[in-house]
């Protein structure tokens, strides 16, 4: 960790704050904000505090580690899609058919030797200290939002291993700390680990499990790798080095961790303890609300010498998590083709968080293929999460000229071009009704621009003063892409009533345009169309938000909750501490107006 923190000095990708600053909140939102910047930087809080605990720390705290795409691309050592060939030619081996050949392909097999995680017998620079009389607190772990039931591990590598011991996986999931020797593990139903916790507790047995904490970046990354079941996400560790992860054994227990983190948290899960975890300010920008959800008891920390505290944060985009996704994207396409050979590229918009919007680029060879790119998507791993997926054909721009690119989609969207499924998502999804399962949408833009509809476009005041007068519950609007054949009006709402009752009652304004968004008036800037997006697509359930009538589209974006007859809890955004904003401002640690801070909803 200290050669990618000397790395990034070097490249002037790293901000040392000397200044104490306080691991409850304070470093949180400096790094929220950091990385929010156009030239954002990771930081390295040399002196963390914390006033809850009456305590000061010799161990320094890293965020925004992958705070960019210059960064990103140093600590995977090549260009993204460099990687992404190398998969890509693995795949599409053929038998040689001359001798040179032979050769190409030999060397191609020999660098495969460097893929195998290698177990050393030795102990490792990770446990040059070895505690057992453990005390989480020690460790400067950050509270991230007002609202999060505590401390949590953002940045932790998850190691565990199969009942019976052949299959090793490596997994990121956030870590609450309870007291100083517990903590609960958040890993959802679809996670290979929540897959061995079930056949642990059939056999009534403790898990064993050890939380990695820092090393080399990649291995970080390579824990949010979308991998199939039964891969170990170290081998991409080594596919991507052209070196041999090594390895060495936990103290308390049969897990193997790189010999080179700075933290290892060892412990066992007892299957049969459970404890409400968060919530906490996740990655969709909202609080996931409390669930039970097993009990890691620790038994060992061990540490290396001058150790590092690695962290992420997590709340409304963009974030850290921006630059760890597009890795994944590039890197993962040639495997997607895999499953869908006629993919030609696709994108996961940040401001989509990623699992809620996909776009995707494909070579259409038959009538209704884009309809069962959707469902191969719906299908494949953690695609399956997917909420709402757009497919353009080949003609279209680049995917990531989002101006042209939405241009050239609104062209094309018609109500018949909809296709509104039901399936698997994400744990994190407060929209569905049902926890992990829900509505899903797929646009089909293959099919060429649609007729011109010949709407009558008004000024937004125009507008909205029609629509006012049809109902009392609508505050605002403003009118977006009128230049093209799908024009849109987003309308703020003080809801008294069902957005269903509002949209019957406005269709006389389908002669002046086509698709609808509903919004809060509350916490919505109509004017702010990055975080509209960001609004709409997590807020929205396709089978009861969207409404269809012709040529009349609307969109339900509003909370959802007795009004809507809305069963579950509806969780709260993500928000910073005003007052801890403006402490840091008074002290000199952040440099930002009030425009910035309503830009991004902060």
């Amino acid at each position: 960790m200290q050669n990618y923190i000397n790395l990034l000095k070097e490249k002037g990708l790293l901000k040392i704050i000397e200044e104490e600053v306080d691991i409850d909140l304070e470093i949180p939102h400096i790094s929220y904000i950091e990385v929010k910047k156009e030239d954002s930087k990771a930081l390295l809080f040399t002196n963390p505090v914390s006033k809850r605990l009456n305590k000061k720390f010799d161990i320094p705290v890293l965020t925004n580690l992958f705070g960019s795409f210059e960064a990103t691309e140093l600590f995977l050592g090549k260009e993204a899609s460099k990687i992404a060939d190398e998969i890509e030619e693995l795949l599409h081996l053929k038998p040689p058919s001359s001798f040179l050949d032979k050769l190409s392909l030999f060397s191609k097999l020999f660098h495969l030797k460097n893929v195998f995680p290698k177990r050393l017998k030795k102990k490792g620079i990770c446990q040059e200290h070895i505690k057992k009389d453990v005390n989480l607190y020690d460790l400067p772990i950050l509270t991230t939002w007002p609202k999060d039931g505590g401390p949590f591990i953002t940045m932790g590598q998850v190691y565990t291993k199969s009942l019976d011991g052949k299959i090793n996986n490596l997994g990121m999931y956030r870590l609450q700390v309870y007291d100083k020797e517990r903590l609960g593990m958040h890993w959802q139903i679809h996670k290979d680990s929540a897959h061995f916790f079930h056949d642990y507790k059939n056999a009534n047995k403790p898990m064993p499990v050890s939380v990695a904490i820092g090393g080399d970046p990649l291995y970080t990354w390579a824990a949010t790798a979308p991998l199939p079941h039964g891969v170990f996400e170290l081998l991409l560790y080594g596919f991507i080095k052209g070196e041999n992860p090594r390895l060495v054994k936990s103290i308390t227990n049969d897990i193997w961790i790189p010999e080179d983190v700075d933290f290892v948290i060892e412990g066992e899960v007892d299957p049969n303890e459970m404890e409400i975890e968060g919530p906490f300010g996740d990655h969709t920008g909202y609080y996931t609300l409390k669930e039970p959800y097993p009990v890691m008891r620790v038994k060992c920390i061990t540490h290396k010498n001058d150790p590092v505290y690695l962290a992420t944060v997590v709340g409304k985009p963009p974030l850290e998590d921006k630059y760890m996704g597009w890795a994944t994207e590039r890197i993962f396409l040639p495997l997607l083709k895999t499953t869908a050979p006629d993919l030609i590229d696709y994108v996961m918009p940040e401001n989509g968080v990623f699992h809620n919007l996909i776009i995707a680029k494909m070579k259409k060879r038959y009538p209704g293929h884009a309809k069962q790119f959707m469902h191969a998507f719906w299908g494949v791993g953690q695609m399956s999460f997917v909420k709402h997926a757009i497919f353009v054909d080949e003609d279209a721009p680049n995917l990531e000229d989002y101006e042209a690119l939405s241009d050239y989609i609104l062209n094309r969207v018609s109500v018949d071009n909809l296709l509104i499924s039901e399936g698997v998502c994400d744990a994190l999804d407060h929209s569905s009704p049902t926890p992990c399962y829900g509505g899903k949408l797929g646009v089909d833009c293959t099919k060429g621009e649609i007729e011109d509809p010949k709407k009558e476009i008004l000024e937004d005041r125009e507008l909205f003063l029609i629509v006012s007068k049809l109902d009392e519950d609508i505050k605002d609007l403003r009118q977006y892409k009128v230049n093209t054949k799908t024009p849109i009006a987003v309308i703020s709402l003080f809801k008294t009533k069902r957005v269903k009752e509002i949209y019957e009652k406005i269709k006389p304004i389908k002669k002046h345009t086509k698709l609808v968004v509903f919004v809060d008036s509350e916490k919505n800037d109509i004017n702010n169309p990055y975080m509209l997006i960001w609004r709409v697509v997590n807020n929205i359930d396709a089978k009861r938000d969207i409404f269809l009538d012709d040529d009349f589209i609307g969109i339900d974006a509003t909370n959802k909750g007795e009004i809507d007859n809305f069963q579950r809890e509806w969780p709260e955004d993500t928000d910073c501490d005003l007052n801890v904003i403006a402490s840091l401002k008074e002290r000199g640690l952040l440099d930002i107006d009030d425009k910035f801070l309503k830009k991004f909803y902060i």
